[in-house]
C-alpha cells in the first residue's frame, strides 16, 4: 500500500511542476464555465420562462400606459416593434381603450397568433395576460368604489390605488423541489465533468506512454514493486489530480459563481471520485496501448490517396 501511495504522490508532484498543467486544469475550464454560463443567462429562467410578446398599443391615453405597466409586472418580456419576427404572440390594445373604460363600456384586448411560435409559449403568455386583465379590473373597481362618482377616474388616482400594499397576496410557485439549472448552475457541472474526463485521459495516457518510451517503467520494475502496485499507483496519482480539479471547481462555483451545490454534496463528491477513478483507469489503459506519448495528444493525420491515373499517366506518356 505504501508503494502505491508513493507512486501516486510522486506523479502528482511532478505533474504540478509544469506551468502548462495549470492552464488545462484551471484556466481553460474556468474560461469555458464563465462564457457558457454567461451565454446561458437569458430573459427569465428555464423553470420560469418569459416568452417574447409584442404589444401594439394604439391607445394614447393613460389607461393604455397603465396596462403596459401591468403587463410588465406579470413577468412579460415586451419586445420592441422592430423585433416583431421573434414574438411568440401579439397583444393589441385598441385606440378607444381608455375612453370606453371611462364610459363604463366593455373594451376588448386582442390576443393574436404569430406564425412559427410554440403552443407552450402561447399558453404562458395567455395566462399572464389574463392575470394582468384581472389585476387591471381589480384596480379599476377599487378606484371606482373609493370615489363613487362616474367620470372622475384619473391617472393619479389609479396609480395611487396600484401603489397601495395588497391586503391579500397569492404566493405561487412552480412545481418541483429543484429548479432547472441555468447560467453557471448549468455550465459548471458540465464543464467540470468534460474537462475531468479529458484531462485524466490525455495526461494519464501521455504520461504512461512517455514513461514507457523513456524507460522509467523499466527502472521502476527494478525496485520491489509489483505490476499491480505500479498500475494502482498510476491510477491513484491520476485520481489525486482529479481531486485537485474537483475541489477547485466546487470551491469556485460555490463562492465565486454562487452555484447551488444542493443538499446531496457528499453523494455528488462520491460520484465525481468514482468518475475520476474510471477516467484515470482509462488513461492508464490508453498509455499502455499507445507506443508514443505524442499520439495521445495529436489528432490522427489524414492520408490522401491519389487516383490511379496520377500514378500511371506520367509513365504512359513517357
Amino acid at each position: 500500500m505504501k508503494r502505491i501511495l508513493d507512486i501516486g504522490h510522486t506523479d502528482l508532484r511532478l505533474f504540478l511542476k509544469h506551468k502548462s498543467a495549470y492552464v488545462w486544469l484551471f484556466a481553460m475550464p474556468l474560461a469555458f464555465v464563465y462564457f457558457m454560463g454567461f451565454a446561458n443567462h437569458g430573459p427569465g429562467k428555464p423553470y420560469n420562462r418569459t416568452p417574447p410578446v409584442l404589444v401594439e398599443n394604439a391607445d394614447t391615453n393613460f389607461l393604455g400606459r397603465i396596462f403596459l405597466d401591468e403587463l410588465s409586472s406579470q413577468n412579460m418580456w415586451l419586445l420592441d416593434p422592430t423585433n416583431r419576427e421573434t414574438a411568440a404572440r401579439v397583444i393589441r390594445i385598441p385606440a378607444d381603450f381608455t375612453s370606453r373604460v371611462l364610459r363604463q363600456q366593455q373594451s376588448k384586448v386582442q390576443f393574436l397568433r404569430h406564425d412559427a411560435s410554440e403552443e407552450a409559449d402561447a399558453a404562458l403568455i395567455e395566462v399572464r395576460l389574463v392575470r394582468a386583465l384581472i389585476a387591471m379590473n381589480g384596480h379599476l373597481l377599487e378606484a371606482a368604489t373609493a370615489t363613487n362618482l362616474p367620470g372622475t377616474l384619473t391617472e393619479e388616482k389609479l396609480r395611487a390605488v396600484m401603489a397601495r400594499p395588497n391586503l391579500v397576496s397569492l404566493n405561487a410557485k412552480f412545481a418541483g423541489r429543484k429548479p432547472v439549472p441555468s447560467g453557471f448552475n448549468f455550465s459548471l457541472p458540465g464543464n467540470l465533468v468534460m474537462y475531468l474526463m479529458m484531462n485524466l485521459l490525455i495526461f494519464g495516457g501521455a504520461t504512461v506512454a512517455a514513461e514507457r518510451r523513456n524507460g522509467v517503467i523499466k527502472r521502476l520494475m527494478v525496485h520491489p514493486v509489483t505490476r499491480l502496485e505500479l498500475v494502482m499507483g498510476k491510477i491513484y496519482g491520476l485520481m489525486l489530480l482529479g481531486v485537485v480539479q474537483i475541489v477547485f471547481f466546487l470551491a469556485v462555483g460555490k463562492f465565486l459563481f454562487h452555484v447551488n451545490l444542493g443538499a446531496n454534496l457528499p453523494a455528488v463528491t462520491l460520484t465525481l471520485l468514482v468518475f475520476a477513478w474510471v477516467a484515470g483507469s482509462l488513461g492508464v489503459l490508453v498509455g499502455s496501448l499507445v507506443a508514443a506519448h505524442d499520439r495521445v495528444t495529436k489528432r490522427p493525420t489524414r492520408i490522401r490517396l491519389k487516383p490511379w491515373w496520377d500514378r500511371w499517366l506520367p509513365r504512359m506518356i513517357a
